[in-house]
């Protein structure tokens, strides 16, 4: 670790956790004290989830998923946030062999989702702890909302498997689970090694990885009672690095 910055007690310990595993489940209660979220900013934030528009990029022909995209860039150095210009996701079709190779337009963040105060707070606070773990100056942040709904068919939360997303650091941010089985999440080391397993269960429950160093997937979702809808709301974080760093 670089030991550049000051961490409280349980952004310490998942700095350690990744320093050594590769990967960790924060609570809601830890992240919501790292953070210095309540539980009525966890309700607020989730009701942008409601405003999101269906993924027409599922190469398996899902209308399953909706989403969101945006990026930002941090600076743990200067704690500046600067939210980027919308521009297309892309993944190559090594790391995501179903939906890969493509430029995927998705609607942009919504203002009420960049201008939420549980935002800022949250990214930061990531920020800094993986510039602990990597030293690095300066972080690409690709986020994601995403549903996925279930009713009388499933859902597919990783419908490509078994996958890393290619980035530095990866998040699953549980917002919201309604009337949904399944949506278990793995973590495997890399020799696809077994080192997690959990159902994210309460709003504010994270699970993160080094993606360089683990692998990450999670179950499909069906609905508990099939005759209504269900859905599972997560908040994806892609944490890239960019050129530079601490001395």
């Amino acid at each position: 670790m670089s030991g550049n910055t000051t961490l409280s007690s349980p952004a310490r310990t998942v700095a350690d956790a990744l320093s050594g595993t590769g990967e960790h489940l924060v609570t809601s209660r830890e992240l919501s004290e790292i953070t210095g979220a309540t539980a009525e900013d966890w309700q607020r934030f989730a009701r942008n989830w409601d405003d999101l528009e269906i993924d027409t990029f599922m190469a398996d022909g899902g209308t399953y998923r909706y989403r969101r995209y945006g990026q930002y860039e941090y600076s743990p150095g200067t704690e500046e946030l600067t939210l980027l210009p919308h521009e297309p996701y892309r993944q190559e079709k090594f790391f995501n062999h179903l939906n890969g190779g493509v430029d995927r337009v998705y609607e942009p963040l919504t203002d009420a989702f960049t201008g939420d105060p549980l935002l800022a707070p949250l990214l930061t606070s990531l920020g800094r702890i993986f510039t602990e773990v990597d030293d690095t100056r300066r972080w690409l942040i690709k986020l994601h909302p995403v549903r996925i709904i279930a009713g009388e068919k499933i859902g597919q939360p990783a419908p490509e498997g078994r996958h890393r997303d290619g980035v530095t650091f990866v998040g699953s941010l549980l917002i919201d689970r309604l009337n949904v089985t399944g949506g278990e999440s793995t973590t495997y080391d890399e020799k696809q090694d077994l080192l997690r397993t959990v159902t994210l269960s309460e709003p504010g429950d994270l699970l993160l990885g080094d993606d360089q160093r683990t692998y990450h997937q999670v179950t499909p979702i069906a609905a508990a009672d099939p005759g209504q809808v269900g859905h599972r709301d997560v908040l994806v974080l892609n944490y890239c690095a960019l050129p530079g760093r601490l001395s």
